[in-house]
């Protein structure tokens, strides 16, 4: 009799461990698949957000192939000369006349041995972005160029994302607008983009032109580094940070338009 019950005993507690061994695997399997599931849907976000700051049309401008260099980038290193062209400088002071649209890249019209800063004025308040000619010479040198031109005033800030980026510098506010030629990236090493860093947004590898993002949250911080970065944004942050909160319609549009006004170039 003791016997049998030993038994039994013995059989309820094999019955058990292996109860408790199929629940533990069960949990393990139910474990990886809700790991795989956010990892797709994080890929998807970061996928989502990097479409939202390319240029909608890669093909909107007059012949971006015919603009590009055959020099490549080595460690980041990009010859300035190979990205630019011989579109006429505009007057140093701001006067040239404004002008929204152009046959080819720039010539070299900075001075690379002295800073720059671009005075951002909006219809929400400025900005100043310290402009980094030493990490990105040819893209500081297109937004002077542009800016110099008066090609920013008026245009608006046609894309907002909350806690990632505010987009501008599209002449059609759409998102598939240029100045009518492309050059090549400078693009920065990974984890070089902050809070307020400015940089181009493109529609693939070399086709700069004029559209521009500041980052305004994490997700910006996070992006890959496919966009060549040219500036810090080192006053009115809190600027940055109002229009980066704006309340936006359908394609992130905002539905009160926020404006440039002037973007006022200074060196020293």
């Amino acid at each position: 009799m003791g016997t049998d019950k030993r038994a039994r005993q013995k059989e309820l507690h094999r019955t058990r461990a292996e109860q408790a061994r199929k629940e533990a695997a069960s949990a393990a399997r139910r474990k990886r698949l809700v790991n795989i599931v956010l990892a797709t849907v994080a890929a998807v976000a970061v996928v989502g957000l990097i479409m939202f700051i390319t240029d909608d049309d890669d093909t909107n401008t007059a012949d971006k192939s015919s603009n590009k260099s055959t020099t490549t980038a080595v460690d980041n290193t990009v010859s300035t000369t190979a990205a630019l062209g011989t579109t006429e400088c505009p007057k140093p002071d701001g006067s040239s006349k404004r002008t929204t649209s152009f046959d080819g890249p720039p010539k070299m019209c900075i001075d690379e041995t002295k800073t720059y800063t671009a005075k951002v004025e909006t219809s929400m308040g400025a900005f100043t972005i310290a402009l980094d000619t030493a990490k990105a010479p040819a893209t500081v040198n297109n937004f002077v160029f542009l800016s110099r031109y008066g090609f920013y005033n008026t245009l608006t800030f046609h894309r907002i994302i909350p806690g990632f980026m505010f987009q501008g510098g599209d002449p059609e506010g759409t998102g598939s607008g240029g100045p009518g030629y492309s050059f090549q990236d400078e693009l920065p090493n990974q984890g070089d983009y902050k809070m307020y860093s400015v940089a181009m947004a493109n529609s693939g590898p070399d086709t700069n032109g004029s559209q521009f993002f500041v980052i305004t949250g994490e997700q910006g911080v996070a992006l890959p580094p496919q966009y060549s970065l040219f500036g810090q944004v080192t006053e009115g942050t809190d600027v940055a940070d109002a229009i980066g909160k704006v309340q936006t319609g359908e394609g992130d549009k905002p539905i009160t338009p926020v404006t440039i006004t002037k973007v006022t170039i200074t060196e020293a």
